[in-house]
């Protein structure tokens, strides 16, 4: 994909930039490859740096409500000082390590709807910085994670959407300044448990956790209950999820969760209780090590926004 930029921050005749992205889709923790194609305008430009910018949209929660904007989550400096010489053709390969945590945006082809991840160039030129446009890139699921989005398919569960909350979730280990929710709803013979299954994934080169938040419907006990499991990239491929997620869903009908008030709560920090136990040793067995709990209050921020996915 190319996308043509005129750099109109520096005037008429001034340089232009075209990013060129070697595949349209990635892995988190792959690399993103491509290159910045500038063309020098109408005189010698002293460029004193290209930088790379990966942004995604995302909500935060503030006093007034809640607000959607473009947040950057890592940067990467491309091209150190040099002059680009008046009509001067000038490439500059690049490649960015990307983050475990990345946030999927599409499925087996098909985008999540919510989802919208970018990069963006920006050229500096004589203290003034040109950001240019987005250029848009997906992220695919891991294998890993794959199978467990693939388990809550074969379960008759739907997205619904996804989006990204800034903030943390309590007792994980986070190095971007969001999660990512996936919603998920159910068909068939779950759709009388809960409403919806939020799905997280915290990743990391050594494993994921799996985080999932069911809400449940009032007919039963009804309220939130989390789940939480942590599972190596390899033992994720070998899991029957299905069979796990199935019981764990099973139990939310049959016994009640406990409050716990032992998390905290902050701007930064997200956060909530501590998982409580299934009053059922037999229940949690079935789930394959899946804990419920039932929280005091939401260690997630929800997003009502109303959308549909065919996936």
């Amino acid at each position: 994909m190319v996308f043509k930029r005129l750099m109109g921050a520096f005037g008429v005749g001034a340089p232009s930039v075209d990013t060129v992205l070697s595949v349209p889709s990635v892995l988190p923790g792959g690399v993103l490859a491509g290159e910045v194609r500038l063309a020098g305008g109408d005189f010698d430009a002293e460029i004193e740096h290209v930088t790379l910018g990966l942004v995604a949209k995302a909500e935060a929660e503030h006093s007034e409500g809640e607000h959607e904007g473009l947040a950057e989550f890592h940067r990467a400096r491309v091209a150190e000082p040099f002059t680009l010489r008046k009509g001067e053709q000038r490439v500059i390969p690049f490649q960015i390590s990307l983050p475990w945590e990345l946030p999927i945006s599409q499925v087996q082809g098909r985008p999540l709807p919510g989802m919208a991840l970018g990069v963006r160039t920006e050229l500096a030129i004589a203290k003034a910085v040109d950001k240019g446009d987005l250029d848009m890139f997906a992220v695919e699921p891991l294998p890993s994670q794959e199978r467990v989005l693939a388990a809550f398919a074969s379960l008759g569960f739907t997205v619904r959407s996804a989006d990204l909350e800034m903030g943390h979730i309590y007792g994980a280990h986070q190095d971007l300044p969001f999660y990512q929710e996936i919603e998920l709803h159910p068909h068939g013979g779950h759709a009388w448990r809960v409403n919806e299954v939020e799905l997280t994934f915290i990743t990391s080169p050594d494993g994921l956790q799996v985080v999932l938040e069911a809400d449940r419907r009032a007919g039963g006990f009804g309220g939130d209950a989390i789940a939480r499991l942590q599972t190596t990239h390899d033992e994720a491929l070998h899991r029957d999820w299905a069979t796990e997620i199935d019981a764990w869903l099973t139990t939310l009908a049959q016994y009640p969760g406990h409050h716990d008030h032992g998390g905290h709560h902050d701007h930064d920090h997200h956060g909530g209780p501590g998982l409580g136990t299934i009053a059922a040793a037999g229940a949690v067995g079935l789930a394959g090590g899946l804990v419920a709990a039932e929280v005091a209050e939401e260690i997630f921020e929800s997003d009502d926004e109303e959308s549909d996915s065919d996936w």
